[in-house]
């Protein structure tokens, strides 16, 4: 099998090389930034395989620098970087890695909820800058957590571990999804709402959707006009899914109270941004699978598609469902 090369173009944390190197040859460039497009299209105009995280993009262009291509092998869960149409058009099977994510992302969302509704980034700011002088009866008042609804608008693995979090805060907890979830509703008490509903009734509105042509611009200014003028909203799922301008102006002319952020439509959002000026908005550098445990699984289930495919077989996550049967 050595006669397949695999490329990856950053920094792994774990042992996914070593495991990769018994079964193929590993161009391996052990960097934490982004290499330049120049740079990374020579790498990739000799590879057989990628394995990458989803800050690269795989378009129709990359690949017409590909020709040996034969399989992507992304180091997430999400694959809105993969061109999928052009990939199938090619035969080049692409993979991601679901599922390993799911409760440290959870971790993430919830964490970030709280973050938000209790203003803690900006209390440790407030000590740091010397600000703290003693105690006053309404300093940094923030919201409340416990015993509020939470409305959470995509109900897939991370979205139910979300709400698992949620219960123990004895929140009420609408959902959103395609399809309801009889089961969890069942198990956990959550409640199914149609969109606006959920928006209009929820002191925190919470998106967990994946980037599809569906999910796009799905939260607006309409949307955030249906929210309660106490909701907080939080997005720990893709910056591309709201409109970040519509966000911007609610939370500027308080049509809403406050927002936490992992994630922006064009990343990494600039200092300058208004919405990282904001005082009653929480921004984190997308950082929902940044744990070493989570970090190291994805690269190890990347690794193993990626041997998979190279072995003849079909990869236990293949996203082009198309070559299933190639």
């Amino acid at each position: 099998m050595n006669k397949f090369r695999v490329f990856i173009p950053n920094k792994i944390l774990g042992n996914a090389v070593d495991y990769l190197k018994q079964y193929v040859d590993v161009d391996y460039i052990p960097v934490e930034d982004m290499l330049s497009s120049k740079e990374f299209l020579a790498h990739v105009s000799q590879a057989d395989g990628l394995m990458i995280p989803s800050r690269n993009k795989i378009t129709k262009t990359v690949l017409e620098q590909a020709p040996h291509l034969k399989a992507v092998c992304n180091m997430a869960v999400g694959f809105d970087n993969l061109d999928l149409k052009a990939l199938t058009d090619r035969g080049i099977y692409a993979t991601n890695a679901p599922g390993v994510l799911t409760e440290t992302t959870a971790d993430l969302a919830f964490g970030l909820l709280l973050a938000t509704a209790r203003r803690i980034p900006e209390a440790d700011e407030f000590v740091q800058q010397g600000q703290w002088l003693g105690w006053k009866p309404s300093m940094l008042l923030g919201h409340e957590v416990h015993g509020q609804t939470l409305g959470i608008i995509g109900y897939g693995r991370i979205g139910r571990a979300i709400a698992r979090r949620a219960v123990g805060f004895d929140m009420q907890v609408l959902y959103n999804d395609q399809v309801r979830n009889q089961e969890e509703e069942a198990r956990y008490g959550t409640i199914f709402a149609e969109r606006d509903e959920l928006i209009k009734n929820s002191d925190f509105v919470l998106l967990q959707v994946p980037l599809t042509p569906e999910t796009k611009g799905i939260i607006g200014a309409r949307e955030f006009g249906l929210m309660k003028k106490n909701a907080i909203f939080i997005n720990a799922s893709r910056g591309q899914v709201i409109d970040q301008n519509a966000l911007t102006q609610a939370l500027a002319e308080e049509k809403i109270a406050a927002a936490g952020l992992d994630t922006y439509i064009d990343e990494p959002i600039k200092p300058n941004d208004p919405l990282v000026q904001m005082k009653n908005v929480v921004t984190l550098p997308h950082i929902g699978s940044a744990t070493l445990e989570t970090r190291t699984a994805m690269e190890s289930i990347a690794a193993k598609n990626m041997i998979q495919i190279f072995n003849g077989g079909i990869p236990d996550n293949l996203v082009n469902e198309k070559l299933r049967t190639k």
